[in-house]
């Protein structure tokens, strides 16, 4: 009798072995399978920082043939400086916000709009050293795409696009509002860069529609 006790103890421990040995290989399975996701998920986000990143050098790059031929002709002519103003100052706010000291983890975000500072910065002042003094500020608005560069409005697209995927990663709305109403713009933009583009007779800007004076 008390040999057929001791084998059912030995019996039952060799089960209750054999469960926690299971029990440990789940867990390590779980262990293994949280791990690869979060590294997934982290190779994913930075992916799209850098993506980011990249497409906001060449958007940042994209006007430097406009502003060759501002410094051939020696003139502004209609190109508006308003946009380089505002890019300026988002790179400024998007800066500050990146610094680590304000939000640790999205480095990337600091480090391009830093660049992107002193290239809107270079551009400002090309654009005021070539404004034509004495000429009215003329606002016309047209049916042509001559003063509406196409690399432009691709970076910029291009560029929100891809920090819209970096804000969802990193499940910042500061990130990802404003450059997916930027993505749903710059594919407005687009569109009608094709549109007009195809409008035109011959490439030759078509008369004003509009004019306004300030």
């Amino acid at each position: 009798m008390l040999q057929k006790k001791i084998r059912k103890l030995r019996i039952s421990l060799s089960c209750r072995n054999c469960n926690d040995q299971k029990f440990e290989k789940n867990i390590g399975k779980m262990m293994i399978q949280q791990t690869g996701l979060i590294s997934t998920y982290s190779v994913l986000s930075y992916a799209a920082g850098v993506a980011g990143n990249f497409f906001a050098f060449v958007l940042f790059v994209s006007p430097m043939p406009t502003f060759r031929r501002i410094i051939r002709r020696q003139s502004t002519e209609q190109f508006s400086g308003l946009p380089y103003v505002y890019a300026l100052l988002n790179c400024l706010i998007c800066l500050w916000y990146g610094m680590p000291i304000i939000s640790p983890g999205i480095i990337l975000v600091a480090t391009v709009n830093s660049v992107g500072a002193i290239f809107q910065m270079i551009y400002i002042i090309i654009f005021i050293a070539y404004a034509e003094r004495g000429k009215k500020n003329l606002v016309i608005k047209t049916k042509s795409v001559e003063y509406m560069p196409f690399y432009l409005s691709l970076a910029t697209f291009l560029m929100s696009l891809s920090f819209f995927g970096y804000g969802m990663f990193k499940q910042d709305l500061f990130i990802s509002v404003p450059n997916g109403i930027g993505s749903l713009l710059g594919i407005i933009q687009l569109v009608l860069y094709f549109c007009y583009s195809r409008s035109s007779d011959g490439g030759r800007p078509r008369a004003p529609l509009l004019e306004s004076y300030a």
